[in-house]
């Protein structure tokens, strides 16, 4: 007796003929093989299949109720569902090309023509057996890179988001330091950025591009780091020749987030550079008019604008959220874009919201 590793491969064998059966049942528990199931209702076969991970199949063709063919089809949605590997093996009388080819087709693996030689089958089972436990290898194999890769991917993600986390955070933090010089919670920029972020989704702006300006517009102010105390922190009004030094923190803002090619940096220079210029054209640094102001420009000088108005400082008291409106809208078409004021105003109370949630009383200082 030979022996090999599938001897407690499990076997289910289906044919009309109770003799065909008991001669396979003989030859293979000779050969040693102990994992034996038979049946002669083809109508079973889809419980036993499902109840059960068999190795192998050895089936006939021509049986009444249900055809091979018939019991291919079902076995092959139920392996469909658990992405197995059929091993099918049609035993058949017929010995046409058609009924090979269909057999085929239907998700056979090999054939065996009856009448069988004991060699030959049982060649034919060792050799289908094989291919199973193979293909089972490969599988495994498989699943365990997809899940290595999947490991590595989730702990790369990760890994990906922390650096976008700690490139957020200086840039946050760098826009609180700017504006820590005349504010003393740095407040503001956290307000503005948020409300920036609904205004840009307003107005349409995309998710991703909404994300984008809500981490940009801290930077906007980042210039004031080269204003000197003097002017940045006089309690008066400017003199002329303070005024065009005081102008100058929108160019060295640019300057300073100038040179790097991420989106985020790219666009927080933009807004730097360019969220003093007023629709009108009378703003500054290059008196850019309309629309050639950037959208996120346009958006950051309306929130910018609100909450400087409507938050206490040494040299002002708070505006109302109502007067503080009321100047936004005056002042739609000149200092701001005539189409953004209006969704400005739908979104007041979202915007209200905001500066409750982080007002200057709730800073840790």
């Amino acid at each position: 007796m030979t022996t090999h590793p599938f001897k407690a491969a499990n076997i289910l064998i289906i044919d009309d003929e109770p003799r065909n059966i008991l001669l396979l049942q003989r030859i293979l528990e000779e050969e040693g093989y102990t994992q034996l199931h038979t049946t002669t209702n083809p109508l079973e076969v889809e419980a036993l299949y499902s109840a059960r991970d068999f190795d192998l199949v050895l089936l006939d063709i021509n049986m009444p109720q249900l055809d091979g063919f018939g019991v291919m089809e079902k076995l092959m949605a139920i392996e469909a569902l658990r992405g197995n590997y059929p091993s099918i093996l049609v035993l058949t009388a017929s010995n046409d090309f058609e009924t090979r080819l269909r057999a085929h087709k239907s998700g056979a693996k090999d054939f065996v023509t009856k009448p069988f030689e004991r060699v030959e089958i049982l060649s034919r089972i060792e050799n289908m057996l094989e291919m199973r436990s193979l293909h089972n290898q490969v599988r495994q194999q498989n699943l365990l890179l997809e899940n290595k890769v999947t490991e590595r991917t989730q702990k790369l993600e990760e890994k990906a988001n922390e650096l976008l986390e700690t490139r957020l955070e200086i840039i946050r933090r760098l826009g609180r330091a700017a504006e820590y010089r005349d504010n003393e919670t740095g407040m503001h920029i956290i307000r503005m950025s948020k409300y920036s972020e609904l205004l840009g989704r307003a107005c349409g702006m995309s998710d991703d591009e909404a994300e984008l300006l809500l981490n940009a517009s801290p930077m906007h102010d980042i210039g004031k780091i080269g204003t000197p105390d003097n002017i940045l922190l006089k309690p008066g009004s400017l003199n002329a020749n303070e005024w065009e030094i005081m102008k100058k923190h929108a160019e060295i803002g640019a300057e300073i987030l100038s040179g790097h090619p991420s989106e985020l940096i790219k666009l927080s220079s933009l807004i730097a550079l360019t969220h003093h210029e007023k629709w009108d054209g009378t703003g500054y640094p290059h008196k850019r008019k309309g629309e050639d102001i950037p959208l996120a420009a346009r958006v950051v000088a309306i929130t910018d604008v609100f909450d400087a108005l409507t938050s206490h400082r040494p040299y002002k008291e708070a505006w109302s959220v109502d007067a503080a409106v009321d100047k936004i809208n005056a002042l739609s078409a000149k200092h701001f874009d005539p189409t953004l004021v209006p969704l400005f105003n739908e979104i007041i109370d979202d915007i209200v919201a905001l500066k409750n949630q982080y007002s200057d009383a709730n800073a840790v200082r």
